[in-house]
This record gives C-alpha cells, structure tokens and sequence, in this order.
C-alpha cells in the first residue's frame, strides 16, 4: 500500500482564502507526486485544468458546498459550470434537511440531476453525507439514495462540519455500497497512519490536505 498510497488520494485545498499562487503549487504536488486528483473550489477549476493538461491528475470540484443548502437547480448549474471549465469529477454535498425529515425522492432525485449531467459529460459524482451529523439510520439511508441516484463513490465529510472522516463510518459506507460504489474518506486525514485505517476500513479514495505528508511519511516506511 504504501507504494501506491499517492493514487488513493485527492490533494485537497478548499480554504476559502486560497490563492492562486497556492492552487498553482497543489498542482505541482499532484503532479510530482501522481495523486488521483485535485479537490479544489470552483473558481479554481480551469485554472487546474490548464496546469495539469495532459498528466492522469484529474480536477476535481465541489458543488454545494460546505452546507449542502443550495437548491437543486443551483447545484446542477454548479456542476454544468464546472464540468465546461473541465472538471472530471464532482463532489456535491446532499440536502441534509432533507434527508432528517425523511424527503427521500428530495435527495434522490437532487443526487440523480446532478448524476445526469455529470456522467452526460464522462464525469464521475461522489456523494457528501456529512456524516457527523447524521445518525447510522440515517447514513445508511443515504448511502442507498446516493446508489439508487447513480452516484460513483460516498464520501464522508466536507472537511468543514463537526468532525471528520472516522473508520465507523466509512466501515459502515462500505458495507452498505457493497462494492458498487467507491467510497471516499475525507476530513481529519492528517499522516499515513489515519490514510492506512481508513483505506484497511473500506475507504477507496481519501480526501487531504496532508497529501505530500502522507506520501513522505509511506515512502519512509518502506525504507
């Protein structure tokens, strides 16, 4: 694992004070080190396509994002945009009122529009569940909303509610997907110890921003 931890990560900076000197270094990371990805916010979405052009480093963006508060209509034009500005993968945050009240078509279909546009255009979708705020019922539920919308991977947290990533919740997302959907950790994953837990739990894909840490930390370990 440690040889290949690189490609198990999206090198993340979402910090709403992020520059583009500091987008433009994320993309020197990603590429000197061959993550998965980037993760970064939209207004920086072209920006990364421009840098990375050619290399296996997709971008990646987020829609919706922290609160999962916007309405349908809004979160599909997020992801329309993102898509042109060359995005190849969406992180959308889900309608959390909506699934507490137990509107399941509300955040089905929400999940399934953006789906639509995103695969229309040969991208893949990752659900946010946020899951620190939900009971196990209740990220079980939406974890089936999330498989019976379409959507490509769960992913844990938007790094920015109560708490992050834990091997209880992304054990319980991989039970749940049984290995239809991919299954992204995101949140807290700060050294290649906690990146190791979450993958030997079921994670599939970890969310950082530690990404370079992680990496230095792996190849330390195998020497």
């Amino acid at each position: 694992m440690s040889q290949d931890i690189a490609k198990w990560i999206d090198h993340t900076l979402l910090k709403p004070e992020a520059t583009p000197a500091e987008i433009e270094q994320l993309c020197r990371e990603a590429l000197e080190y061959g993550f998965a990805a980037v993760c970064v916010n939209p207004p920086y979405v072209e920006q990364c396509t421009q840098l990375l052009r050619g290399s296996e480093v997709k971008v990646c963006t987020v829609v919706g994002f922290p609160l999962g508060a916007h309405t349908t209509a809004v979160k599909v034009f997020e992801a329309q945009q993102a898509l042109a500005d060359g995005a190849r993968e969406i992180d959308m945050v889900i309608n959390l009122g909506a699934l507490k009240a137990r509107q399941d078509e509300v955040v089905r279909e929400e999940i399934r529009a953006v789906c639509d546009v995103a695969h229309a255009r040969g991208a893949i979708v990752k659900v946010i569940i946020e899951a620190a705020l939900l009971t196990d019922d209740e990220k079980v539920r939406a974890c089936e909303l999330a498989r019976d919308a379409g959507a490509d991977f769960v992913k844990t947290s938007t790094g920015f509610g109560p708490g992050g990533a834990t091997t209880h919740d992304v054990a319980l997302i991989a039970r749940v997907v049984g290995g239809q959907l991919g299954v992204k950790a995101s949140g807290g994953i700060r050294d290649y110890a906690q990146a190791r837990a979450m993958i030997a739990a079921g994670a599939t894909r970890i969310g950082a921003s530690a990404g370079v840490k992680i990496v230095q930390e792996a190849r330390a370990v195998e020497r």
